[in-house]
């Protein structure tokens, strides 16, 4: 059987549909080149948005048109927080978030009734991890491994609470372990990643540190980094400790949602633009070559034309190397979306273009000031004539060199920006 898989939305994500794909493979499947030649098609959905759900039933439609013989199987976030709205999709097998490990299961019982199977079972209070294990990922130089599931937050906006249950973390033994099987399989870099990382280990005892430092043990693995971070829950304690461990990356994606604090108070965000510009400052005097990622977005209920120019204005102040803006969507089922005064669909489009353009202004004027520093970078693909990576801030480097040393790390001097990078030459 020839299997076609598509992935949507993030990092933890990615990891579950490897999660399925290699156990698909280890009962006899094949990777499939295109959606035409799939015996079995596997879309992986997020719901963070009301675009990401726009998304996920286009795809599913669309490959139904495309392939009527293929089995479609539509499984993720979506169905998990909205499985009536999953089920009018012509899907053959709808599993939740937590139904991925029952995939092979789910298929083998399609065949042998040929009748729609729909398994979502509810998050339940108390549950544990869920076991899984890679040794093994479709990028060649870098990993990501899922150590964390689940947020107690109660941010007004956010439907996924409800798609992902609350804070479950992974045993440091199978995080090392995992750690080591990657090395072997020479995976230089590994990214951690959960739903809520910043909670990691709140349930077990343990800190996101800990984690980290359980990754650093395995030699074959250079590099270290973090998926996005809580800007409340990232303490000086934690900075401290990364600080100690030579193979953390110090790129620091903390979610900023709005640089005004009346909006953060009605998005329920746990922290202030105060406490935030001080956790930049803590981070900027630990690591010189740091770098602060972000999301932004725009257009939240009753989000003024005075809080827009607030958070505008931060945003320019913290100077951020990127930012994922995007505009506030209603998401059935949470707080905000009983809330009155909605901004429009146009006001919002036209502040995500303002918002944009300043973040990339403030993007390039940062590696320009990078332009004559020297760096490491992991190189992974190449591209035209050169060959691309990051560095440990996670700048795209481009580099015309010879491509037998992608998959290798080498100082780059760094010369001047070039597309969403800089263009380096090896020392």
């Amino acid at each position: 059987m020839k299997v076609f898989f598509h992935t949507l939305g993030c990092k933890v994500n990615q990891y579950e549909t490897e999660v399925m794909r290699r156990a698909l493979i280890n009962s006899g499947s094949t990777q499939a080149d295109s959606v035409e030649s799939a015996d079995i098609i596997v879309v992986n959905s997020c719901t963070v948005t009301a675009e990401s759900d726009r998304k996920t039933r286009q795809l599913v439609r669309r490959y139904r048109r495309l392939s009527q013989d293929a089995v479609i199987v539509l499984t993720g976030c979506m169905p998990q927080a909205f499985p009536k709205e999953a089920e009018d999709l012509p899907a053959d097998i709808i599993l939740g978030n937590g139904s991925g490990r029952n995939i092979m299961s789910a298929i083998d019982r399609f065949f042998s009734t040929g009748e729609r199977v729909v398994i979502i079972p509810p998050h339940q209070k108390g549950e544990k991890f869920e076991k899984c294990s890679l040794d093994s990922f479709s990028e060649r130089t870098r990993a990501y491994m899922k150590i964390e599931d689940g947020c107690d937050r109660g941010c007004t906006y956010c439907i996924i609470p409800k798609a992902r249950g609350r804070v479950r973390s992974r045993s440091l033994e199978d995080i090392e372990a995992e750690t080591r099987r990657l090395g072997e399989n020479g995976f230089l870099e590994l990214v951690l990643v959960g739903i809520n990382l910043s909670s990691f280990g709140v349930d077990t005892g343990h800190t996101l540190a800990d984690a980290v430092e359980a990754v650093a043990k395995v030699p074959q693995i250079k590099r270290i980094r973090l998926g996005s971070l809580e800007p409340d829950l990232t303490d000086t304690a934690l900075l401290d400790r990364l600080k100690r461990v030579g193979k953390f990356c110090p790129q620091f994606h903390l979610s900023l949602q709005s640089g005004c604090d009346e909006t953060l108070k009605r998005m329920n965000r746990l922290y202030n633009t105060d406490q935030y510009r001080k956790l930049v400052e803590d981070i900027r005097s630990r690591w010189e070559n740091s770098s602060i990622t972000t999301d932004i977005m725009v257009g939240f209920i009753g989000e003024s034309e005075e809080e827009f120019q607030s958070s505008l204005a931060f945003a320019k102040e913290i100077g951020f190397l990127k930012a994922h803006i995007f505009p506030y969507s209603i998401r059935k089922g949470t707080a905000a979306a009983t809330m009155p005064c909605r901004v429009e669909g146009g006001v919002k489009s036209t502040r995500a273009e303002i918002m944009a353009k300043e973040c990339n202004e403030t993007s390039l004027a940062l590696m320009e000031k990078m332009c004559g520093q020297t760096c490491s970078v992991l190189f992974e693909t190449g591209e035209d004539e050169y060959i691309v990576g990051y560095s440990e801030n996670y700048t795209p480097v481009y580099v015309k060199a010879d491509i037998s040393l992608l998959h290798n790390i080498k100082k780059v001097r760094l010369i001047h920006p070039f597309k969403d990078g800089i263009v380096g030459e090896i020392v």
